[in-house]
């Protein structure tokens, strides 16, 4: 055999093992979620700010809520001054509609309710400017997804909240994915102040994005919104005041003694194993999936939550 034939062989074969190499690499079965956070680091979690939390008690157990004041600021500070007024205390879960949202306001302000015994907002303003995006901001942390996105140029995550945004008018906001929580109004724009939310219990109704301000995200206590009764009025709300689920009290974390504060951490999302879970949820090989989605939409991943480890806890001293 000649040089050459020698040289064409040895490629040929090198080609061919670097091949079945990149074959078997493809092979492999994809780390889990599990696998994943269980080799992260410490740093890679963060303790919500206890001025940021919500901590909503339902007879069932409780709901906690993370605001994004980056994001909607004044809607975040009109929150906060009717949770220190107990505003929420005695309150209800109004409506449920299927696939779509759990809504939780004054009842005596809903269609049929008594107008004479609507609860004063104290010192919360009534109309608030819309917050239904933001100017894009550089310095906040930007995890871009790589898969498009059919109701915005761009999307990612943001401090945790998926985040869509369109660099043609600098504009960002907050998504309507399953868990986010929103602010109900009424056909004046100006008219969400915060004392009605809702959060998102269905397939995201991506529709609503820019029309209403997205304040937050539920971090636990979903299953407890989710699998409500539905409401058998229109549009979801209860038609008989008792099949309501009162809500017994909302508080700030920050307002609660340190040793009554939830212990709860959230992965970063501008983290390593957040962007590894993102590939892993992308591009997913197991006994089960033979063939990778090789794409992701942005509700279809969100930030892991969990309580704090040892070593985590030693990291992140309580505020």
């Amino acid at each position: 055999m000649s040089h050459r034939r020698h040289l064409v062989a040895a490629a040929v074969l090198s080609t061919s093992l670097l091949a079945l190499s990149a074959f078997a690499e493809q092979s492999k079965p994809t780390p889990t979620t599990q696998e994943l956070l269980a080799k992260s680091a410490s740093t890679e979690w963060r303790q919500p700010d206890p001025n940021n939390l919500l901590v909503m008690q339902l007879a069932t157990g409780r709901v906690l809520i993370e605001l994004a004041p980056d994001f909607t600021p004044l809607h975040a500070a009109n929150i906060r001054t009717l949770v220190h007024q107990h505003y929420f205390d005695g309150l209800a879960i109004v409506r449920v509609q299927d696939n779509f949202v759990t809504q939780w306001d004054d009842p005596a302000g809903d269609e049929g309710g008594d107008p004479k015994k609507v609860r004063s907002l104290g010192n919360a303003k009534n109309t608030l400017p819309p917050e239904f995006t933001r100017p894009i901001d550089p310095k906040l942390a930007w995890t871009a997804l790589p898969d498009g996105d059919v109701y915005a140029p761009q999307v990612g995550f943001s401090e945790g909240f998926p985040v869509a945004r369109d660099p043609a008018s600098g504009q960002e906001w907050l998504t309507h994915c399953y868990g986010m929580v929103g602010v109900g109004r009424d056909n004046g724009p100006e008219t969400g102040n915060g004392s009605a939310l809702y959060a998102v219990i269905g397939q995201a109704p991506r529709r609503l994005d820019r029309n209403l301000a997205v304040i937050g995200r539920v971090l636990e206590g979903m299953p407890l919104l989710s699998g409500l009764p539905r409401g058998t009025g229109p549009m979801g709300f209860y038609s008989q005041p008792a099949q309501r689920s009162v809500i017994q009290s909302v508080r700030l974390a920050a307002d609660l003694p340190a040793a009554q504060r939830p212990a709860i951490e959230v992965l970063r999302t501008d983290s390593n194993t957040f962007t590894a879970l993102i590939e892993a949820k992308r591009n997913r090989r197991d006994a089960f999936y033979a063939v990778p989605a090789g794409k992701i939409d942005l509700c279809g991943i969100d930030a892991p939550v969990r309580e704090p480890t040892p070593a985590s806890a030693a990291a992140h001293p309580p505020h």
